[in-house]
């Protein structure tokens, strides 16, 4: 007999079906058994009746967490007895066999609650148990609607999604690289991309102008509770535009998706309401501002913009660095002082970042799309020729073949489904997340490797005394 979901069930009234899927509760009343069985579309209660010998027997074996196919007649419920407002309330599955089809040794947790009374590390060591709870099952399966609405929502904007390596160059602009060792070209290295910064401009020199990608990436950071060595970003790049357009589209993005998603949350003003970098940080002292007026309201939703942030920021030796990314573009009407290197300090990006609810979940910029503009920012950091050459010569070589100008933004998607979803961190949002110190304690990584693997790459491992 064909299989049937559980949310589908009421379809089939007064008729024998079949479900597979998970004992979610068993209660043994002695002459007849209550079950509720769970699959990915819901849940359902059933019955085994006096009758139901056959049933009775398996039934007085089966436990919660065993995996099942149960066949069963839908009867309607009496009118006293329907649940409003619930799946399947108003029916109840008469079992007539249960065939197991996989035992479950006893949970290590219940998955019934919220799970955040349970250890987090227990939670993350079985989180394939973790996530059968119905608030993980949530925050997942909203997490995939969020990530089909923005793929989606640019598509019909017109920008084509295109995915960039995982193994790349290290170039010092951002935290530590993951680095992958080359056994073919032993002592030399890959890095896993920090963002995809460079491959979105380098498409734009291809050509391609509206680009987009829901990208992985990497950073060796240090520890700190809300971090993930690997995250997710929705990354987008246009050509021939300026900060209006990138700010305009995207905030349009936003809108569109909390009122598709998540109807019954409110955002508190739109058009976003827009600070400049030294009124966020006189104001509020921060350059992530919570805007909220009820900060006890989980449905309200606060977005601002952050502009005009600095170019670059004083290092502890005295020089110059960037303060969000070295691609970043002069304000126009700065220019003039960055190539001629005076007034540094006083330097404006084309800069914007995007605040909810004093969490920063996305930044962007125009960047400098001339190789001379591009090449004056290392200068300023202090960069030689011959390191500039070396780290960013294929940037400067692509800039001066015809790169339009452009711009973008990053979205930290984990956050942004954290906010959404009401959660307090992002491994909440993450179904195989690790610790806060970038451990996956599920399958005990970081690991050593065997000598086989380690001699294949010329690599010798020396431990501290």
């Amino acid at each position: 007999m064909e299989r049937i979901y559980i949310k589908d069930l009421s379809e089939h009234k007064d008729k024998e079906v079949t479900i597979k899927g998970w004992i979610d509760v068993r209660r043994d009343q002695g002459k007849m058994i209550f079950f509720d069985f769970r699959d990915m579309s819901g849940k359902v209660q059933g019955v085994v009746l006096p009758n139901a010998t056959e049933a009775l027997e398996a039934g007085s074996n089966v436990r919660p967490e065993w995996v099942v196919e149960v066949r069963g007649k839908v009867n309607k419920r009496p009118d006293n007895a329907v649940q409003e407002g619930k799946l399947n309330g108003d029916i109840e599955l008469e079992i007539l066999s249960i065939n197991v089809l996989n035992e479950a040794e006893t949970p290590p947790f219940d998955i019934e609650g919220d799970g955040k009374e349970i250890n987090e590390e227990v939670r993350l060591r079985y989180r394939y148990i973790d996530l059968r709870r119905g608030r993980m099952q949530e925050n997942v399966r909203n997490r995939h609607e969020m990530t089909h609405f923005v793929r989606d929502f640019y598509k019909k904007e017109g920008f084509t999604e295109i995915e960039t390596p995982n193994m790349t160059k290290s170039t010092p602009e951002g935290a530590r690289d993951y680095v992958v060792p080359s056994r073919v070209e032993q002592g030399k290295f890959y890095a896993l991309p920090q963002s995809p910064q460079q491959y979105k401009q380098l498409l734009m020199t291809a050509g391609f102008e509206k680009y987009f990608q829901i990208a992985r990436c990497f950073r060796d950071e240090d520890t700190r509770g809300d971090r993930q060595p690997e995250f997710t970003q929705i990354d987008m790049e246009m050509s021939f535009v300026e900060q209006e357009d990138v700010m305009a589209i995207n905030e349009k993005m936003l809108i569109e998706l909390v009122k598709t998603l998540y109807p019954e949350k409110k955002i508190q003003e739109t058009p976003f309401p827009r600070l400049t970098y030294k009124e966020a940080m006189d104001k509020y002292g921060t350059d992530r501002p919570d805007l909220r007026k009820d900060k006890d309201n989980p449905n309200e939703l606060a977005f601002c913009w952050v502009v005009d942030f600095p170019m670059f920021e004083k290092t502890d030796d005295g020089g110059w660095t960037f303060t969000h990314n070295p691609f970043s573009s002069p304000q126009p009407e700065h220019v003039n002082d960055l190539v001629e290197g005076k007034n540094t300090e006083n330097i404006l990006a084309a800069q914007y970042d995007i605040i909810l609810n004093g969490s920063e979940i996305g930044g962007g910029s125009i960047r400098s799309h001339k190789p001379d503009v591009l090449r004056k920012v290392f200068e300023t950091m202090g960069y030689v020729k011959e390191r500039i050459d070396e780290n960013f010569g294929h940037m400067l070589k692509a800039l001066a073949s015809g790169t339009p100008p452009h711009g973008g933004i990053a979205f930290g998607f984990d956050r942004m489904v954290m906010l959404l979803q009401d959660e307090p961190n992002i491994r909440e949002v993450i179904p195989f997340a690790k610790t806060g110190e970038g451990k996956d304690l599920m399958m005990d990584a970081p690991a050593e490797i065997d000598q086989k693997q380690l001699d294949e790459l010329k690599i010798k491992i020396t431990k501290d005394k």
